[in-house]
């Protein structure tokens, strides 16, 4: 049977007409003279109704027999119900079984019998089928619909760069070498050098989303090793045009979110709350300031990286989305460029949230000889990098970018615990299957 509709897409007002739904058995129930039938599909919950006394016996005796999260379709009646979920039922008058589920269940997915992290992710295909698990995939899918949408409307232009690479990107180890033919090559850690390419190349206003790759052996709640990084590079802009267009970007894709996936937002018992643009610039001066009077990070020195505990500290204290700005030149990326009245200071950023790091962004240095002059000084072989440095010599507008992190952001838009959470199947340190 061909489907009709969606769960969603059923209402009371069609009480008398005639709907095919596919999906699964999410739960059935049987109380003798009455029995029950919960499909579920991507949209959400359908209540399948059978009297005894007004539904043919094969169609009753068809879902006793079925096991939980057997795939089925149902054709039925929409009967307007007011004590019924989403105000009606449906009064089967045929039911199809497409696939039998064995039992018992890799894990159950109502989620009445938790499982940890690790269990959903070995059986991600069935934790999928929650429907708190689905929403969180229905948000990221709107939430990067959404930032598409902005970053298009302000003039980007959206860009696919190489994911194989022949050197890294701010140099280091931090890469994961494959073999490529006779020769070795990387996955590449970032767009940063081909995005800035092309500000040389007159795109003028870029974007990407796709993803990156870093062999950090971390194993925490925020880091993955594959990851979606939504980058942006835009000429004849300074680092205050970049921190303008991300924290708008960021504050429209909870708009979008907010207004697109209520049923979603609901299921997962969040009232987002859009930020306020714009965010709080703090110096990262003022930002160390904060972060020594927790006990933990009293031996933080100017010209340290702050650590978890640290941004955890400052997030507290700031309570919203926030920059950090004003960052020491030495700490930062090469391509970052310095302020004129004081070259210690470079004009790079991150955009926080409590919780963590989001972005990462600065105006770049577009000259030259200041450039390859900078990649010396932090010990880099300008000869390794010749193929971005020659887009530099032939005029190269000033230009600006950032790097976000769309897991991040998603985990702190709806406060997910881990952020594999946020992924369909996360890579980390120990997890490359499924």
């Amino acid at each position: 049977m061909k489907r009709t509709h969606y769960s969603k897409d059923i209402t009371p007002d069609m009480n008398g007409s005639t709907v095919v739904i596919n999906g699964w058995a999410h739960e059935i129930r049987d109380f003798g003279g009455l029995s029950f039938l919960i499909v579920r599909d991507r949209e959400g919950l359908v209540q399948v109704t059978m009297p005894k006394k007004k539904v043919a016996k094969e169609i009753i005796d068809t879902v006793k027999g079925l096991s939980r999260e057997s795939v089925v379709s149902v054709k039925g009646e929409v009967k307007a119900m007011e004590k019924a979920p989403n105000g009606y039922e449906v009064i089967p008058t045929a039911v199809e079984i497409l696939a039998r589920s064995e039992a018992p269940l890799p894990l159950d997915p109502t989620g009445k019998v938790p499982a940890d992290l690790d269990t959903r992710l070995d059986s991600r295909f069935m934790d999928l089928r929650s429907p708190e698990v689905t929403a969180v995939f229905y948000v990221r899918a709107y939430m990067i619909r959404g930032i598409r949408e902005y970053l298009s409307s302000q003039g980007c232009l959206e860009i696919s760069t190489p994911k194989i690479v022949a050197t890294a990107t701010e140099g280091g180890t931090e890469l994961f070498p494959i073999s490529y033919f006779e020769r070795e090559a990387f996955l590449n850690q970032s767009p940063q050098l081909y995005k800035q390419m092309m500000m040389a190349g007159g795109m003028d206003r870029v974007y990407e989303i796709g993803p990156i790759f870093r062999a950090e052996e971390h194993a925490t709640r925020k880091h993955l090793n594959e990851a979606t990084s939504i980058d942006v590079e835009l000429s004849f802009a300074t680092h205050e045009d970049a921190m303008q267009l991300l924290e708008n970007t960021v504050a429209y894709a909870y708009a979008y979110v907010k207004e697109r996936c209520r049923p979603q937002l609901k299921a997962l018992n969040l009232d987002l709350q859009v930020p306020g643009t714009p965010f709080k610039r703090l110096s990262y001066r003022e930002a160390i300031e904060i972060a020594r009077q927790d006990p933990e990070c009293a031996g933080l020195e100017y010209g340290d990286d702050l650590s978890t505990q640290a941004e955890h500290v400052v997030g507290q204290a700031i309570g919203e989305h926030y920059f950090i700005v004003d960052w020491p030149a030495n700490i930062r990326a090469f391509y970052s460029q310095p302020c004129d009245d004081d070259p210690s200071i470079c004009k790079a950023f991150d955009l926080m949230h409590p919780r963590m790091e989001l972005a990462s962004g600065a105006q770049r240095e577009h000259r030259y000889e200041r450039l390859v002059k900078k990649m010396v000084e932090k010990n880099l072989d300008p000869e390794s990098f010749k193929f971005y440095l020659d887009s530099f010599r032939y005029g190269m507008p000033p230009h600006a970018g950032w790097g976000m992190g769309a897991e991040r952001l998603l985990q702190t838009m709806l406060n997910l615990n881990n952020i594999r959470e946020a992924v369909l199947f996360p890579r980390d340190r120990v997890r490359l299957t499924p």
